[in-house]
């Protein structure tokens, strides 16, 4: 059976991490009880689930505090049989900060006593014994929903085909690197379609672009030269038990030349790595 445990400070984005796993096949559940997670186990084994792809739960600071402090006993309780991972979500106090001033929801530990920061600084101890069991960590304070949906996709997810999962993703210089990327290549030195009139407002998945920056020579000699590093360098990274790759492509706007040649290679290698995944940051 496996388990997916998402745990994190509120506003960090365990609701869209939650609800990506359950587009993705898993039977989850928000806010339980951790003291309950040994009964779960128990009834999602009998066999009623076993249409789902795995088992995935909220377990944070809305818990009682004496079950939060015994989480690692009541985790050590689970069956041999259970593949549980922790998956812990943080963001910077300044972003959580921002995030709910901008929602004006009330956090779960603020009181009339109790301001915003206090409560976001008291959380991250509460959450201490999840945090430091976590197998993956993620800081959402830089990311959009699309960037975490597609990070869960790809960094937990992923590692669970036992095959490396590769990222494509397409950017622009103007809004920086992404934080997340592996592997950066600058694609600025390409003709640039911005100049044409008639491509301007069209993307790297138009055809028109597509045939602009395909009857350039240096488009085709520098898609080669990309092909021919990862081809001989992401087996090398698998090899050495890497489950996930971010392979970046940037240029000026990331409207053009970055979008075409992402798109390209996610489609190039689709057969190679099953579990790869396209993504072009300014387009969305």
């Amino acid at each position: 059976m496996q388990l997916i445990i998402i745990s994190g400070r509120s506003g960090s984005g365990k609701s869209t991490a939650l609800h990506q796993l359950e587009d993705e096949g898993y039977y989850c559940i928000d806010n339980l009880p951790a003291a309950l997670l040994p009964a779960l186990v128990t009834e999602v084994g009998r066999g009623e689930f076993s249409h789902f792809c795995g088992t995935a739960v909220c377990i944070d600071a809305r818990n009682a505090w004496q079950d939060l402090a015994n989480f690692n006993t009541i985790l050590g309780s689970l069956p041999d049989s259970v593949e549980s991972q922790i998956l812990f979500l943080d963001a910077e106090d300044s972003a959580l900060i921002k995030r709910f001033s901008e929602t004006r929801r009330r956090h779960p530990l603020s009181t009339d006593t109790i301001p915003l920061a206090e409560a976001i600084a008291k959380e991250r101890h509460l959450l201490e014994v999840l945090s430091s069991n976590a197998s993956l960590v993620l800081d959402t304070s830089q990311m959009t929903i699309y960037e975490l949906r597609d990070a869960i996709k790809q960094r937990l997810l992923g590692a669970t085909t036992n095959s490396m999962s590769v990222l494509v993703q397409s950017f622009g210089f103007k809004r920086g690197v992404p934080a997340d990327a592996d592997l950066v290549f600058d694609v600025r030195m390409l003709p640039n379609p911005h100049w044409v009139k008639e491509l301007r407002i069209k993307t790297g998945l138009d055809r028109e672009v597509q045939q602009f920056l395909e009857s350039q020579p240096l488009t085709a000699e520098f898609y080669h030269d990309v092909c021919h590093y990862l081809d001989t360098w992401l087996p090398r990274y698998r090899d050495s038990n890497r489950s996930y790759m971010t392979v970046s492509l940037g240029c000026t706007g990331g409207q053009h030349r970055s979008v075409y040649l992402a798109d390209r290679l996610y489609r190039h290698y689709q057969k190679q790595y099953p579990a790869i995944h396209v993504r072009h940051r300014e387009l969305q």
